[in-house]
């Protein structure tokens, strides 16, 4: 269990040190999708429950959505420009 915890909180630190440096924004958002599920996974480790199901509700789930829907906006502005 200790080393899924180290593994998941590496997965963590690489994805968001790789949303913070890659150019395309696109893939910033799956890959922020993605440090927020491997969170909710290591919440269910903590045995938080709650805490889990909350984070990927909404900060997987809701957030990564919001966000998708927004660069879609966003190019199709540009496109229009």
């Amino acid at each position: 269990m200790i080393n899924l915890a180290i593994f998941i909180a590496v997965v963590m630190f690489l994805g968001a040190v790789w949303t913070v440096l890659t150019e395309d924004v696109f893939k910033a958002i799956v890959i922020f999708g993605i440090v927020s599920l491997m969170s909710s996974v290591m919440f269910l480790l903590m045995q938080a429950p709650d805490v889990a199901i909350t984070e990927a509700a909404i900060g997987s789930g809701i957030t990564t959505a919001l966000f998708i829907f927004t660069y879609k906006k966003m190019e199709e502005r540009k496109d229009e420009r």
